[in-house]
């Protein structure tokens, strides 16, 4: 039990290092400029979701 929250804990921390990096790069790329369009600001947010989901599917999965 204590290995399986170890590794969940090193998952979470992985995904929340991936998100992080994500919204450091879009921050850099659009904080250069006046205008950012909405498609791009979706774009990002899918993306950080994306990483986030996939953190939540294995504690689901474990949980049943």
């Amino acid at each position: 039990m204590t290995e399986t929250i170890q590794r969940n804990a090193s998952h979470d921390l992985v995904v929340l290092a991936e998100a992080i990096e994500v919204i450091d790069k879009a921050l850099s790329e659009i904080g250069q400029r006046q205008l950012v369009t909405t498609t791009e600001v979706a774009d990002l947010l899918l993306d950080v979701r994306q990483l986030l989901s996939e953190k939540a599917e294995p504690t689901t999965s474990i949980a049943k």
